[in-house]
């Protein structure tokens, strides 16, 4: 599978290109401005961008009005096309956001259900829906909001129509963008065999067809396994990657690797590959979040390190700051132009290790050298040894530790490293060993 040997790029395109927040029908093209970028995300080393969601909707573009038709606030189905397709002509593939556990207020067979109420043909789209009741917004009807949202409509999933509906729409996207893959909203969410149908489905359409689940908590082989997903979002890492650094202590996020991908015949996720990351559309900019700027390079060393697929989120990579609590749109920025500088060029030489390291994508996980200021952890594959060192501190710390050879490569920097029984770590580094 591709996925696992790239790098992806995310962008929240209503945020990225400035479209309003409300849809007000106004078609402006401001998807085209992806196109000025690709030359940036190419020299960051990524190859796959996955987009949030881009299909017309209400507001956020979690509450979809129409699964065939671009945003009107980001141009239209050409437009969206020919960005596509001069991914695709750089060698960067197409992840889109598949939203299928719910739906806006605006979706046409909603629409219809509170206008005909009982004799709408599409009562049965919607998970469940009284009419004896009402909603907040004063329907005259109660209906399943998703956990609580009113604004978004939850659909059923069992409902054979509905499905059609969904499958008619991802064979649009392949057909129209050759997309290349869904990252899947809420995925905790969905129905299992929904689940199970979509992957079949997706896998009639294109042998190589992703599918990542964005979930949170809980154990994620349940829809990450050979018949729904092949990836999910490493929630549980998230956490320890930044909590690590700000509280010193490095037991905490490798305690969490070793009992995912660790050596015991226990461990939860050998062999998979994760979704990694720092941060998201959902969460605290990584820059605002760590206490310590200099750990700012080292957070994504050890991303791309560990197990996984990296996933940067646009303007991370120049260290942009943006805090949760400052709402949505704060996280979801419109920057006017990709900035380069000493952080981007850092996570450019991550991404060319990660990508020309068959240990990095796909070797196994061991702990070397625990403290809490620092960690060493080894990945090996088909013969391939990688010792991934970080020295969070800012004091030097000699790492003991046999790598079986007297000098390594450091495949952030190209150069040749001798070792001496370990190694000597500056303040505040990173090395990836070969």
């Amino acid at each position: 599978m591709w996925a696992y040997e790239s790098v992806f790029y995310q962008i929240y395109p209503l945020g990225f290109c400035g479209a309003p927040f409300e849809n007000d029908g106004v078609l402006e093209h401001r998807i085209l401005k992806v196109n000025d970028w690709i030359p940036h995300i190419k020299k960051l080393g990524a190859d796959a961008i996955y987009f949030s969601p881009v299909f017309e909707s209400d507001t956020h573009g979690y509450n979809t009005r129409d699964y065939t038709k671009i945003d009107t606030r980001l141009g239209t189905n050409e437009d969206f096309a020919q960005v596509c397709d001069n991914l695709h002509k750089d060698g960067i593939k197409v992840v889109l956001d598949g939203v299928f556990n719910h739906v806006g207020r605006g979706f046409w067979a909603f629409q219809d259900v509170l206008k005909n109420r009982e004799s709408s043909p599409y009562v049965n789209w919607f998970g469940r829906i009284a009419f004896d009741g009402n909603s907040n917004y004063n329907d005259g009807l109660w209906y399943e909001g998703w956990e609580g949202n009113y604004d978004l409509v939850k659909l059923n999933l069992r409902n054979e129509d509905v499905i059609q509906h969904i499958f008619s729409a991802i064979k649009g996207w392949v057909d129209e963008f050759d997309i290349d893959g869904l990252r899947l909203d809420v995925a905790y969410c969905l129905d299992h065999d929904f689940l199970r149908r979509l992957r079949e489905f997706c896998d009639s359409l294109k042998p190589d067809f992703f599918l990542v689940g964005e979930t949170l908590h809980g154990d994620y082989n349940q829809i990450m396994n050979d018949a729904m997903l092949h990836s999910v979002t490493n929630y549980e890492c998230y956490k320890g990657l930044y909590s690590s650094f700000n509280s010193m202590n490095m037991f905490e996020i490798n305690h969490s690797l070793l009992r995912q991908f660790g050596p015991e015949q226990w461990t939860l996720y050998k062999g998979k590959h994760l979704l990694s990351f720092v941060d998201n559309h959902d969460v605290t900019r990584v820059a605002s979040i760590l206490t310590n700027e200099k750990h700012l390079p080292l957070i994504y060393a050890l991303a791309f390190g560990m197990p996984g697929i990296p996933c940067v989120y646009y303007g991370s990579e120049w260290g942009e700051k943006a805090k949760k609590e400052d709402g949505d749109p704060a996280l979801r920025a419109c920057f006017e132009a990709p900035q380069y500088n000493e952080l981007t060029e850092w996570i450019s030489k991550l991404a060319k290790a990660k990508k020309e390291s068959k240990a990095l994508c796909y070797g196994n996980f061991y702990s070397v050298v625990l403290t809490n200021g620092q960690c060493v952890f080894g990945r090996e594959c088909e013969g391939e040894k990688v010792f991934v060192c970080i020295n969070a501190a800012d004091q030097p710390f000699f790492a003991g530790f046999d790598m079986g050879k007297g000098d390594a490569t450091d495949l952030i920097t190209g150069e040749q490293v001798t070792l001496n029984g370990g190694l000597e770590l500056p303040p505040y580094s990173a090395y990836f060993l070969r």
